[in-house]
């Protein structure tokens, strides 16, 4: 089935400045019509979709994500990933290239573009390397890829620390018209870090993470962004002195812009000494009295690259967020086996999972919180990042793909570790209290998940 009738609901499209009551008709996997046309003109037969109560808005994009395949299936799958992003709302997904082998060639992206279409519930676009291998020593095919049909460029996972080198990257990001995509870590300050340089890494005896290791990185990607007229695009902030440089230098007019994930707006530093027992008074005046999980020390679940940072650090996330500096939110779903995690925590892997809750943690912290409303919250996942990678979607305009979300911004629910759809499980919210979740999820007029089997037609 790929047409639909959604009737009902409160729509919200900011590509369009639309955010009132209307029904949308789905016809032939497209957006047929919006408001009162779409139930006059919908065919007698149509299959119905009651979204009362709900909110229906375009399908959400999250343009970071490592979906591990090829090369390292028994962490994610194509099919495993796309089917947690179906749960978690997102329609849209853009797979970052540090797989086995790195995604540095036409060739692999084909592979994934076949594989996608075949097992995949949620479309999927794919990044390709800027420098062979993810090395950081020599570009990759960058027009080839181009060619191949990657919506950017970006070596996630690694950071090109030769300058030089990043600057020919941008002079022909900027010839083939492509984004590019930069995981800000200078080596030489970060070192052998494993958490946020500060109180607690000094009480816990780890190896402290600067904020300065992210921050040089910026400001020499705002460098480059200015010399090159390159889109340079700040994956995954989590500094302060970070928000700060790209808010001076986009009043400037300078081509850059920055990404945010949940974890950097939810968590700190503290939650990997265990003392972190609390969401901050937004949780606190959401949930009442409820208690959130007690968590141990040095739970390698909180070990992601950047690191948790400090109080004030995450507060900067949240002014520029709500102050248009950051303009992007995405997950950095980052999945690990079990084995790989248990283990002391130097040795532990980077990275998370996210797909599924970061949509109730985004509502949280800056809708119900007060920091955004709710347009301006969607429009960080669609038309925002549908305009960097230069996607058609993101809207629900007449013609365009009928991909959807519908949700409810209101809905209370634990997020348990026995539900995920992810192959891996190394998360550290199971057991949270969340409020806001995707009720259905819809690409090209198809429901491919839903809260509850009789919304799917048959």
């Amino acid at each position: 089935m790929n047409s639909l009738l959604l009737s009902g609901g409160r729509v919200i499209d900011p590509a369009n400045r639309l955010d009132s009551a209307a029904d949308v008709l789905i016809l032939d996997g497209k957006i047929a019509a919006v408001g009162s046309d779409a139930s006059a003109n919908a065919p007698r037969d149509i299959e119905k979709f009651d979204a009362s109560g709900l909110v229906v808005c375009p399908g959400l994009i999250d343009l970071h994500v490592h979906l591990r395949e090829p090369g390292q299936t028994q962490k994610e799958t194509i099919a495993t990933g796309t089917a947690a992003a179906a749960r978690g709302g997102f329609t849209s997904l853009v797979v970052m290239p540090n797989t086995a082998p790195a995604i540095d060639n036409s060739g692999t992206v084909a592979l994934i573009h076949e594989r996608a279409a075949r097992e995949g519930v949620v479309n999927v676009f794919v990044a390709g390397a800027i420098t062979k291998n993810i090395a950081g020593e020599e570009l990759a095919p960058i027009g080839g890829l181009k060619r191949a049909g990657v919506v950017a460029i970006t070596d996630d996972g690694h950071c090109v620390q030769n300058n030089e080198l990043m600057r020919r990257a941008c002079e022909y990001a900027k010839m083939f018209d492509l984004p590019v995509m930069d995981h800000c870590q200078d080596y030489s300050l970060v070192t052998t870090g494993v958490m946020h340089e500060g109180r607690w890494s000094t009480s816990l005896g780890l190896q402290g993470w600067p904020s300065a290791g992210e921050e040089m990185i910026v400001a020499r990607n705002i460098l480059l962004a200015e010399l090159t007229g390159a889109q340079v695009h700040c994956q995954h902030l989590s500094a302060a002195g970070s928000v700060a440089l790209i808010r001076e230098a986009k009043k400037r007019g300078v081509p850059i812009s920055g990404e945010a994930c949940p974890h950097h707006f939810t968590l700190t530093d503290a939650a990997i000494a265990g003392s972190e027992k609390f969401w901050a008074q937004d949780g606190k005046q959401i949930f009442g009295n409820r208690q959130f999980p007690e968590w141990p020390s040095y739970d390698t679940n909180f070990k992601m690259n950047p690191p948790l940072r400090s109080a004030r650090d995450r507060e900067a996330i949240l002014e520029g967020l709500a102050d248009g500096t950051i303009e992007i939110l995405c997950s950095d779903h980052a999945p690990h086996c079990g084995f790989e995690k248990e283990v002391e925590f130097d040795y532990a892997p980077f990275g998370i999972t996210g797909l599924e809750n970061e949509f109730a943690l985004s509502l949280m912290q800056l809708y119900h919180a007060k920091r955004l409303g709710l347009s301006d919250l969607i429009t960080k996942y669609t038309t925002a990042p549908a305009k960097l990678l230069k996607l058609a979607k993101g809207t629900l305009s007449v013609g365009a793909d009928a991909d959807v979300t519908v949700f409810d911004p209101d809905r209370e629910w634990v997020f348990e570790r026995e539900a995920t759809a992810s192959k891996s499980f190394n998360n550290p919210f199971y057991g949270w209290p969340l409020k806001g979740r995707a009720v259905a999820t819809i690409v090209t007029g198809k429901i491919v998940w839903a809260e509850k089997s009789d919304m799917v037609p048959a």
